[in-house]
């Protein structure tokens, strides 16, 4: 069975009122945000089923997906380097465990969007 992310193209777009992510690359993103979150949730949502969530945790988690997405494709080249930091000519770089970048599981993603996502419950060690 194929993996369906939690978002489509269509909510990303409709609902969220993403144009971040270029339709080219929206399926992917969408796919590999959903996948992170995944990861970051102890893949509770694949074990509950994205329907049996509350109405909250759902909304919850779709809109932390689009914002991943974007970050994620905004942010793919340094994301995709590793990068932790950098510096030349008097310039740096840092990404990693910055004050607004959070990092887990080899999954960077804005702290604040984070920060939403364990509203839900389901980032926690321990099973609710």
């Amino acid at each position: 069975m194929a993996y369906i992310p939690y978002v489509t193209a269509e909510y990303y777009k409709e609902t969220y009122k993403g144009s971040t992510v270029p339709e080219e690359d929206l399926e992917r993103y969408l796919r590999q945000a959903s996948r992170h979150i995944d990861s970051l949730t102890y893949n509770r949502i694949v074990g509950r089923g994205f329907s049996s969530l509350t109405e909250f945790q759902q909304e919850v988690i779709q809109e932390v997906i689009c914002r991943q997405a974007d970050f994620e494709y905004e942010n793919a080249d340094e994301i995709s380097t590793i990068l932790s930091s950098y510096s030349l000519n008097g310039a740096s770089v840092q990404f990693g465990s910055s004050w607004n970048v959070f990092t887990d599981k080899g999954i960077a993603m804005m702290r604040d969007v984070y920060a939403l996502l364990s509203q839900t419950g389901l980032c926690c060690r321990l099973a609710r």
